[in-house]
C-alpha cells in the first residue's frame, strides 16, 4: 500500500473556496482503480492549509501520480497556492495493511 500525506499552503483568498476550486481532482482521485482512501482536511495547526491524505495499493500508486487528472489538479491548484506542497510518501507492505502504522492508544 501507498499511503501519501499532502499539506497544501493555500492563499488566503482562496483558503474558504478550496474543497470547491479543487473538485474535479478530488472526483478523478476517487474513481481511479486502486484507490482506498483519498480525504480533505483544514489543518489545526495553521487555518490556511488542507492536509491530503490518501492510500493507493502498490500498483496504482504510481498509475495516480503519473495520471492526465493528476498533473491538470496540480496546474490548477498552482495559482491558489502560497507554496510549493509538502509531501510525504510511505509504502506499507501489504500483508501488514493499515496496522503497519501502528496504534493509538489513550491512556
Amino acid at each position: 500500500m501507498i499511503f501519501i500525506v499532502v499539506k497544501f499552503s493555500v492563499k488566503p483568498e482562496h483558503v474558504e473556496e478550496w474543497p470547491e476550486k479543487v473538485g474535479a481532482f478530488t472526483r478523478a482521485t476517487r474513481e481511479e482503480p486502486g484507490n482506498l482512501w483519498f480525504e480533505w482536511s483544514r489543518s489545526l495547526e495553521d487555518p490556511n492549509t488542507y492536509v491530503l491524505v490518501e492510500a493507493f495499493q502498490d500498483d496504482a500508486g504510481e498509475a495516480h501520480v503519473n495520471s492526465d487528472h493528476f498533473r491538470a489538479g496540480l496546474e490548477a491548484m498552482r495559482p491558489l497556492l502560497r507554496s510549493t506542497p509538502d509531501i510525504v510518501s510511505t509504502t506499507i507492505a501489504g500483508a501488514e495493511g493499515w496496522s503497519a502504522m501502528g496504534e493509538l492508544s489513550i491512556d
